[in-house]
C-alpha cells in the first residue's frame, strides 16, 4: 500500500471521464487519490457499470487497494500498487464502452515490464465515446508516432443495450517517449465513410447515407454500407472521415431510439464539415485524448479547433498528478495551440 498522501479530487465538475483520467494517472504515477461526488451533476450520480469496470480493471493491473468500488458509489479511494503486465480479460456486462476501458488502461500498461494483451467485452460503438475506428485510425497512429507500440483489433461489434462486442489490444512497454509536435495536417489523402448496420431495416442506413453525402457533397457511393450481423443486438453507426499525411479525423453518429436517421447523419456530417473548414490538425475529441500521452512524454504541442470543457477539466487534473504545465493560446480564429512543458 502506498504511503503517499491521498490526492483529493472532486468529481462534481466532470463525468466518467474525470474518473477514468484519474485512474490512468494514478496507475502511471503511483499516486493514490480519493474522489468524492463522482459524476455529481449527472442525472444518476455515482458509478455505473462501465465506470465500475474501469475501476476494477485498473485495480487488477496493479493489485490496487480500493474502497467504494460498488454500483452507485459516489466516493472512491484508489491506492495503486505496481503495474503488472499480463493477459487480461474484462467484461462490462452491458453495452458500456470498451474503448474507454482500453484508454484507461493503456498508459499504465505501457510502463509495465513486459508486453500485455487486453480483451474487453461490451459496446464498441457508443454515444459519448470514441468508436473503435477512431481509436484504430485517429488515436493510435498519433501515440505510435510518440514511441508507443500498441495495436487494437475489433473482434466483434457491439452496440448499446445488448453489448457483446469485443476488442482486443496488444501493448508493449514503451522504451522512450517522444514529444509530440502536431501543428499541420500534411497532404490530403482521402475522405471516406461507412455505416455499420446490424439487425435493423436497411432503410435506416440508406437515409443516413443519403443525408451525409448530400451535406458533404460526396458521391452517393462514397459511403460504404457494412452489415454487422455478428453483433449480439441491433445497432447502427455512421462514421465519416478525412485522412491526411499526419493525422486522421473521424466523426460519428450512433442510432438511438427516438432519433431520426437524418439527425444522426447530420450531426456526424456537420462535425466533419467543421473540421474540414479549419486548418487545425487535431479535432476536439482527439485533443482531449492526447493530453495525457503528451504529459507523460514530458511536453509537446499541437494545434486544435476548439477547447472544450472536458479538455479544460482534463488539463487541470493532469497538472495535479504530474509536474507539467499546459498553456492554451489562440493563434487565429478557429485554431488554438495547446502546449505542455
Amino acid at each position: 500500500m502506498k504511503s503517499s498522501p491521498l490526492l483529493q479530487i472532486s468529481g462534481d465538475s466532470g463525468g466518467g471521464q474525470l474518473l477514468r483520467s484519474s485512474l490512468s494517472l494514478s496507475l502511471a504515477t503511483g499516486q493514490p487519490f480519493r474522489m468524492t461526488n463522482i459524476r455529481g451533476k449527472r442525472p444518476k450520480p455515482g458509478l455505473m457499470r462501465q465506470h465500475l469496470t474501469c475501476v476494477k480493471a485498473a485495480a487488477a493491473v496493479c493489485d490496487a487497494s480500493v474502497d467504494g468500488a460498488e454500483l452507485g458509489s459516489v466516493e472512491l479511494v484508489f491506492r495503486p500498487g505496481k503495474v503488472m503486465s499480463g493477459d487480461y480479460s474484462f467484461a462490462i456486462g452491458s453495452g458500456g464502452s470498451t474503448t474507454l476501458v482500453l484508454q484507461t488502461l493503456l498508459p499504465a500498461l505501457l510502463h509495465a515490464e513486459k508486453p500485455s494483451t487486453l480483451r474487453i467485452e461490451g459496446g464498441t460503438h457508443n454515444p459519448m465515446a470514441p468508436p473503435f475506428e477512431f481509436i484504430e485510425q485517429c488515436y493510435l497512429p498519433v501515440i505510435q508516432s510518440m514511441g508507443v507500440k500498441a495495436t487494437a483489433i475489433l473482434e466483434r461489434p457491439g452496440f448499446m443495450q445488448a453489448g457483446g462486442g469485443v476488442i482486443t489490444a496488444e501493448i508493449h512497454p514503451i522504451k522512450k517517449w517522444k514529444k509530440l509536435k502536431l501543428t499541420e495536417r500534411g497532404d490530403a489523402m482521402e475522405t471516406f465513410g461507412r455505416v455499420l448496420h446490424a439487425h435493423l431495416h436497411r432503410d435506416i442506413a440508406e437515409r443516413e447515407i443519403a443525408t451525409a453525402t448530400h451535406l458533404l457533397e460526396w458521391p452517393a457511393n462514397h459511403i460504404e454500407l457494412r452489415y454487422a450481423n455478428d453483433s449480439t443486438g441491433p445497432g447502427n453507426a455512421i462514421l465519416l472521415g478525412a485522412r491526411f499525411a499526419n493525422v486522421c479525423e473521424i466523426t460519428s453518429g450512433i442510432a438511438q431510439q427516438g432519433k431520426s436517421s437524418e439527425s444522426v447523419a447530420t450531426g456526424a456530417a456537420k462535425s466533419l464539415h467543421s473540421y474540414l473548414a479549419s486548418s487545425a490538425p487535431v479535432g476536439a475529441h482527439l485533443a482531449d485524448q492526447l493530453l495525457l500521452p503528451m504529459a507523460l512524454a514530458g511536453g509537446g504541442l499541437f494545434h486544435t479547433l476548439t477547447i472544450t470543457d472536458h479538455t479544460r477539466t482534463n488539463i487541470a487534473l493532469i497538472e495535479q498528478f504530474l509536474p507539467v504545465k499546459f498553456t492554451v493560446e489562440e493563434l487565429h480564429p478557429g485554431v488554438k495551440q495547446i502546449r505542455c512543458g
